[in-house]
């Protein structure tokens, strides 16, 4: 559910023998007497760069600490220290540039207050060229009728209003069936002899001062463990990271678990965090924009149209509908409720099909995710799927 918003593993090997080992060229040892043999006789280049080599990798790891405390003010600082300037400055010996490194930088964003500085690091990649894709249909107003009605949504998608539209309680596909199944189940251990009405009721209590006091979020990172579940919150998240990286509002990060998602105060058993410029700038103006209200909404249901283009319905996002009413209030004038409905209809059409547009992204996105993956692989892969899908 979007809002209005690892460390890196050290892998270790073992030798059978003491000769496998290699000297580590981020410590340059002392060099011995064949080594000076071959430096007069003409290897003082080399030895010149591998110096160099290993000061940059000492260099870097101020940039790697930096990322790993998620400081990115630090992290940003430092690569902006070792672009090559102009004028007599051109002239030094910059700091060379791992391949891939730069986007690291992203994964500093998490932790960031200041957004501002989120869009900052988002802007030094794009100027580097490193994020091709990145804000690519900001200005685009995608074709079709503003008043969408019901019909008109199914020609545009293929799918019933109902489709798109996230689940209530109680009115998901399969829930009667668990109803019937738990129904039964119960009579028949009552028919046993055995008698679980006083654990249900305690269980009974338990889920409901998790719903009114957490959210809900116990009950969400138990159903986290079950694959089709999780899955289901991959595809929607996916959805609002594409969506918003394609509309050029950086991304903070991803949040996907229940507990972590509760103390950063977002609603829901995940979130997408992305920042608006335009839109924060006009509402501090006491007015909002047409194109910044679309696309906000696009965003915003851009999870339920994921689930909807993938699975066919979509059974999350109804903190992504609140949301949305919330904000629809606080315009002036505020919405009604029929027009609050149609804009919700032009907004998850758009998503679709933007969606769908690019699914070999989104497919991307999802596998980058459901590894584990931090938010700077994500966006790399997102970039890679678009350049090989052209």
């Amino acid at each position: 559910m979007a809002t209005a918003s690892s460390p890196s593993p050290i892998a270790s090997a073992r030798t059978s023998s003491p000769k496998c080992f290699l000297p580590c060229p981020c410590t340059p040892t002392r060099p011995g007497p064949r080594l000076l043999l071959r430096l007069r006789a003409g290897s003082v280049k080399q030895w010149r760069e591998f110096e160099d080599e290993a000061g940059a990798v000492k260099e870097w790891r101020e940039f790697e600490n930096a990322v790993r405390s998620k400081d990115l003010s630090r992290a940003l600082r430092f690569l902006q220290s070792v672009e090559p300037q102009a004028g007599p400055a051109a002239m030094q010996v910059a700091v060379p540039v791992p391949p891939g490194r730069d986007w690291e930088v992203l994964d500093a964003c998490i932790d960031a207050d200041d957004m501002r500085l989120v869009g900052r690091a988002y802007q030094f990649l794009s100027d580097r060229g490193f994020l091709a894709n990145f804000g690519k249909c900001k200005n685009i107003v995608l074709e079709g009728p503003r008043e969408v009605t019901p019909t008109v949504l199914k020609e545009m998608t293929g799918l019933e209003a109902a489709k798109l539209a996230p689940k209530k309680w109680g009115l998901s596909g399969g829930s009667s069936y668990v109803l019937i199944g738990f129904i039964g189940g119960v009579s028949y251990l009552l028919t046993q002899g055995i008698d679980i009405r006083p654990n249900l009721g305690a269980i009974l209590a338990l889920a409901t001062a998790d719903a009114l006091f957490l959210g809900g979020t116990c009950l969400a990172q138990i159903s986290c463990f079950w694959p089709p579940y999780k899955r289901r919150i991959l595809v929607h998240e996916a959805g609002h990271l594409l969506t918003a990286y394609l509309m050029g509002c950086p991304i903070r990060g991803v949040i996907l678990d229940p507990f972590v998602a509760l103390r950063m105060g977002i609603q829901g058993q995940a979130g997408t965090q992305f920042w608006d410029e335009k839109m924060e700038k006009e509402l501090a103006e006491d007015h909002l924009s047409s194109t910044a209200f679309d696309r906000y909404c696009m965003i915003l249901f851009a999870g339920i149209a994921a689930e909807a283009l993938v699975y066919g319905e979509a059974e999350g996002g109804e903190n992504d509908e609140n949301l949305f009413r919330s904000l629809c209030i606080l315009l002036n004038p505020p919405l009604s409720v029929a027009q609050m409905a149609n804009r919700a209809r032009w907004s998850v059409m758009q998503s679709y099909n933007l969606l769908k547009w690019h699914k070999k992204a989104h497919r991307a996105a999802v596998k980058a995710l459901e590894d584990g993956h931090s938010l700077s692989t994500v966006i790399r892969r997102i970039e890679e799927a678009i350049a090989s899908d052209r």
